[in-house]
């Protein structure tokens, strides 16, 4: 930091010279414990003069740590120290700000600007060896840190932010750099919170916080990387989209007990992100719909009851599924707008790993029941055939369930109406109508009989549809086999 003077400017009002005479020593100044409103004469001080003592205007005192600390003042004009190297700490509490802190390109050390009112704040491309924080603080405008960078973490815990212009964010950033956290919570942002290209390396906590943008990005954190956890968890309540798409998060990406609203539209983008664990069990349904598409995934533990009604999951890999019965993600992987065998063949194959063999034919029998409705009208009626025959080979039994019902009805019919012989007598077998049956079920005559009897009357027209269910069931079985050898 520059040398300073030890002469302090001779315009000094009162306030204003006991912030002087207290910044060598780090002296805290108390004014007030309200936040004023309309400025005061005796409680003002200007703007300019805290940006020549954070500039090093004041001489430093040998044996002590200097800082601008201030409590209870109208801070008049803009506090502008942009591209300036600020070598003390600013802590400003229940003060009020006319005009925009501006704080851009600025070296800083800690700054802490808490339960204080102001029109918005300029901290792009700031680079602080310390924390910033504006927890508490009422802020009527758009907070800018594009491009920072804070070493010792991000508060704004309690902050209440207001932006009318519906082109502006309440919290506007990218690229922005957090080391130790980034804590949010409780706070509440009227207007899109914007984290894209963020990297949080202790972490991004937002419990508790309110996000409204209705029709709009409540949250726009495309790209951002989390390490440890990002707990958009316990009361967190957003009223718009949060768009998470690309999203990197080292640990766990939690939604526990969120409420999350955004009718007819995206309530949860979080495509094509990597993510070790995610926690999906909000408070209640979720309004609008859920993309997880091409995103891999560690872990889901979620609540089923809570998904919403439309789940986007095609390209969707995971490891592993927590929460809920096992079988009612035949539910979950069936509510995307669109048919997609993908999102089938991943649960099924989670299924088999699992030891759930059961559920991964019912998976399976339900993608092709699925796919039914992709195709055309002669598809549609051989997919149900081979769903009523055979199960699409996933249920055989079904087979031998319609083999028994006709044997039973055709040795029934022709032993009240025996069929005429064909040879004379002594050279056609002895007739029996189960095996005479099973002979016209089978297509290839195998017991002799078939060729040997003749039905009579209407009883041959129920020979012709035994003959035609026998060739029915053996293609369904054949067709079946095939598809389940072969599912590709």
């Amino acid at each position: 930091m520059p040398e300073g003077s030890d002469h302090a400017p001779d315009d000094l009002t009162g306030p204003e010279r006991r912030l002087w005479e207290a910044y060598p020593t780090g002296a805290r100044v108390d004014l007030g414990d309200d936040v004023p409103g309309d400025p005061a004469t005796d409680r003002t001080v200007r703007a300019e003069v805290i940006g020549q003592l954070l500039l090093g205007r004041c001489a430093q005192r040998a044996g002590f740590v200097p800082a601008v600390r201030l409590r209870g003042a109208f801070i008049s004009g803009q506090l502008n120290v942009s591209g300036g190297s600020v070598g003390c700490e600013l802590r400003l509490e229940r003060c009020r700000l006319a005009g925009t802190p501006d704080f851009s390109n600025a070296e800083t050390r800690q700054m802490r600007i808490a339960g204080c009112r102001l029109p918005g704040f300029d901290g792009g491309g700031l680079r602080a060896n310390g924390y910033l924080s504006l927890s508490g603080s009422v802020i009527d405008g758009e907070v800018r840190l594009p491009r920072a960078q804070l070493m010792g973490g991000f508060r704004m815990n309690g902050t209440k932010v207001t932006v009318q212009d519906p082109d502006k964010w309440a919290l506007f950033t990218g690229g922005m750099v957090v080391e130790v956290g980034a804590f949010i919570r409780n706070a509440e942002f009227t207007g899109g919170v914007r984290l894209v290209g963020a990297r949080m390396n202790g972490g991004l906590f937002l419990e508790g916080t309110v996000l409204r943008n209705p029709g709009r990005l409540a949250l726009d954190a495309q790209n951002m990387v989390v390490e440890d956890a990002a707990e958009l968890s316990h009361g967190f309540t957003t009223e718009g989209t949060v768009r998470l798409r690309g999203c990197r998060v080292n640990g766990t990406l939690s939604f526990s007990k969120a409420i999350l609203r955004s009718p007819g539209r995206g309530a949860l983008h979080a495509s094509h992100s990597q993510i070790d664990e995610l926690i999906f069990a909000p408070a209640e349904p979720v309004v609008g719909w859920v993309s997880l598409t091409y995103s891999r995934i560690g872990v889901i533990l979620d609540s089923p009851a809570t998904w919403p009604a439309v789940l986007r999951l095609n390209g969707l890999v995971y490891d592993s599924l927590r929460g809920g019965p096992p079988a009612a993600r035949l539910d979950w992987v069936s509510r995307g707008e669109e048919f997609n065998p993908q999102v089938y063949e991943q649960l099924a194959a989670w299924f088999r790993g699992s030891g759930h063999d059961e559920l991964a034919r019912r998976t399976q029998l339900a993608k092709l029941r699925a796919r039914r409705s992709t195709l055309r009208w002669g598809g549609r009626l051989w997919s149900h055939l081979l769903d009523w025959t055979v199960g699409y080979g996933y249920r055989p039994w079904m087979a031998a369930m319609w083999l028994g019902l006709l044997l039973a009805a055709g040795s029934t019919v022709f032993s009240i109406e025996p069929p005429h012989a064909l040879k004379a007598p002594g050279e056609q077998p002895h007739l029996h109508t189960f095996v005479y049956t099973l002979d016209l079920l089978i297509p290839i005559g195998t017991f002799g009989q078939r060729d040997a009897w003749q039905p009579v009357g209407w009883t041959q027209w129920l020979a012709y549809t035994l003959i035609a269910a026998g060739w029915i069931l053996a293609t369904a079985l054949i067709a079946g086999a095939t598809r389940v050898l072969r599912p590709n």
